[in-house]
């Protein structure tokens, strides 16, 4: 796990000096080594630039630091991540007669770009963003892994075509980048979170999840080599007991190999089914007790601590528990917005990198529970996604939007689960409705805040709206959430969030075969009437303690609906209806306050929208943006 920066194209003024300001900001995210090499590219006429800081958790050795080439110095890398099969890709390529001067994954990476070229990307089993030059092309290839774990951004300007693993390094070398784009401010009110391939900054744009970029003579072409399998509905018939054998093989063969690792390494332990079966996993696999980490609330409605510590007394794990207050997140909201690049799209990701600071102290790398819920169908509304089906089947739209929907939202006592549905179920458009599930406001609501239409569809990526219509909801749905929630929220902020504290995450759960598998499944064997992740279940049956297998998914969920209103209110004032405010110069100042005030006297529950509303404030501040032209 590392960062990486860089440019290739005409000649820059000072490159050392930018160079250094991009390692200085990617410095959290390898403590352990840096390096920066310079290539002059046609007599001089280019530049290639390659940094790269280094956590070390793969051979050690300072052998393995990088940049690194091969042989003549023909392919040169900088590389971030892990490529869990090193091992068996290592063994294949000695046998095709290439040899080996370090223990490390990224000349296995190195290698097997010399052995297959760009068709290696079939064959790696790993979390990666990397920059691969090839002298003898003349080329550079830009890599990322199939579900976007490991991140990587792009800025053109000209011929100039520059790269890093965070936002932060772009800026740092090009300020004059930072603009605000306030087509993608739009699209983060909707989605409550920016939907790749943009940023929220004009120039720069994130290169796709499962694509490389190739930099060829100053023309930069894009490539997707991956698309997660639930696009077309591919259902295959199996028996119960060999569904049940072959997801726990695969599953297990994920985690051990996602625990190879030459420095100290643990588990997030949130005391819910999915953590919990890759700590049941883990300890098959270590003949000394697993580091678990847990963080809660001192609220017990919403701590999860206790179920947490049952799970690793039950495995006897070395546990260290973490409880934090609304003052944790005041105090390190500014810098893990800064860290991002973005606002913080949920409040769950300063738990995140709290519990990554704690844990880094005594290990490198942990493993989660990340992506169960997007491949297994585990959140409500992958069942209520199925029940909407039948419901809009029934109901007539206008019957829906004027009568049934706001009754429901006007029941004494309705929850924001029941805003969500009365908002999303009847909704006859797909893409609209995909964002209304987990999104911070309705059309309607947009229309008022910003003055503008709401146009729910990412104009520059359709990809998640392109499955298959014969496929069956909860597939269409698990897509939508495969190809952009996943990668451009839950990924991309727990990269962040684990890598400010300097900590590695791999998710066993995110493995290509375990994914292929699991697409051919039947939906009867992840999602049920009442409950969502059956195979999960059913698999772990006799591996979990019964309280922990069948208890009613809460996930990890920070109180900021109450703090808002108690601890956190004077601190929603000042960001959201104070003369400092600099959203309310752009937005409607007058919606503004009636969405707090509605909230803090509870008369409803804007939780999403002022969590979202705030971030997006604090991110103006941070990065010092007035309003939109």
């Amino acid at each position: 796990m590392c960062g990486i920066a860089g440019w290739i194209g005409p000649r820059v003024e000072n490159p050392q000096d930018r160079a250094a300001g991009m390692s200085n900001a990617l410095r959290h995210r390898g403590p352990d080594a840096e390096g920066t090499e310079f290539l002059d590219l046609n007599t001089g006429e280019n530049q290639l630039a390659l940094v790269h800081r280094r956590l070390a958790i793969i051979d050690l050795n300072a052998d393995s630091n990088q940049p690194m080439h091969i042989d003549d110095g023909r392919l040169r890398i900088i590389f971030n991540g892990e490529i869990y099969n090193y091992i068996e890709l290592r063994q294949e390529l000695i046998g095709l007669g290439h040899r080996f001067r370090t223990r490390s994954d990224t000349e296995v990476l190195l290698r097997a770009y010399d052995q297959w070229h760009l068709s290696m990307f079939d064959r790696l089993s790993g979390m990666f963003a990397f920059g691969l030059w090839d002298a003898q092309r003349h080329e550079l290839i830009l890599g990322r892994d199939p579900f976007g774990k490991k991140p990587l951004y792009l800025m053109q300007s000209e011929k100039l075509l520059s790269f890093a693993s965070e936002i932060n390094a772009l800026l740092s070398s090009q300020p004059n980048a930072q603009q605000l784009d306030l087509d993608a401010v739009h699209e983060y009110l909707r989605w409550r979170y920016v939907p790749g391939p943009r940023t929220l900054f004009k120039q720069i744009r994130k290169l796709n999840p499962g694509s490389y970029a190739v930099w060829s003579q100053g023309t930069v072409t894009e490539t997707r080599y991956y698309t997660p399998p639930d696009q077309t509905d591919l259902t295959e018939e199996i028996d119960d007991e060999t569904a049940k054998r072959r997801f726990l093989e695969l599953l297990d063969h994920s985690v051990e190999i996602r625990m190879r690792s030459d420095a100290p390494f643990g588990a997030f332990l949130s005391g819910g089914l999915d953590s919990s079966a890759i700590v049941a996993l883990m300890t098959k696999h270590s003949d000394k007790p697993i580091r678990t980490f847990s963080v809660g609330f001192s609220e017990p409605a919403y701590s999860e601590l206790p179920f947490a510590r049952r799970v690793a007394d039950h495995f006897k794990t070395d546990h260290c528990e973490l409880v934090i207050e609304a003052d944790d997140l005041i105090d390190h909201l500014p810098k893990l917005i800064r860290h991002l690049g973005a606002p913080v799209s949920q409040s769950s990701d300063i738990p995140i990198y709290l519990m990554s600071e704690r844990a880094s102290q005594d290990v490198k790398m942990v493993l989660t529970g990340e992506g169960a819920d997007e491949i297994l169908g585990g959140y409500p509304k992958h069942r209520a996604e199925s029940l909407a089906g039948i419901y809009r089947s029934l109901v007539p739209a206008l019957l829906h939007d004027n009568l049934l929907a706001p009754l429901i939202r006007a029941m004494p006592g309705a929850s924001a689960k029941f805003d969500t549905f009365a908002r999303s179920a009847g909704e006859r458009d797909f893409a609209t409705r995909m964002i209304s599930w987990f999104g911070a406001m309705t059309a309607r609501q947009h229309g008022r805040l910003t003055g503008a239409p709401a146009n729910c569809r990412n104009q520059r990526n359709n990809l998640p709206f392109s499955s298959s219509a014969k496929a069956s909801h909860l597939r269409r749905a698990l897509f939508f959430d495969q190809t952009s929630w996943l990668p451009d929220n839950l990924l991309e902020r727990g990269d962040r969030m684990m890598m400010a504290g300097s900590i590695e995450g791999r998710m066993p759960f995110l493995d290509r075969d375990l994914v292929a598998f699991v697409s051919k499944l039947p939906d009867r064997y992840k999602v049920g009437w009442r409950k969502g992740k059956l195979i999960l279940r059913n698999s772990m049956a006799n591996m979990l303690p019964e309280e922990i297998l069948n208890r009613r998914k809460i996930g990890f969920k920070v109180p900021v609906a109450e703090w808002f209103r108690g601890s956190m209110r004077n601190y929603v004032h000042d960001h959201l209806c104070s003369s400092h405010s600099v959203i309310r110069s752009y937005l409607s100042a007058k919606y503004l306050d009636q969405i707090v005030s509605e909230h803090t006297k509870g008369a409803a529950d804007h939780e999403k929208l002022i969590w979202a509303l705030l971030n997006l404030e604090i991110f103006h501040r941070e990065f010092e943006l007035g309003a939109p032209q």
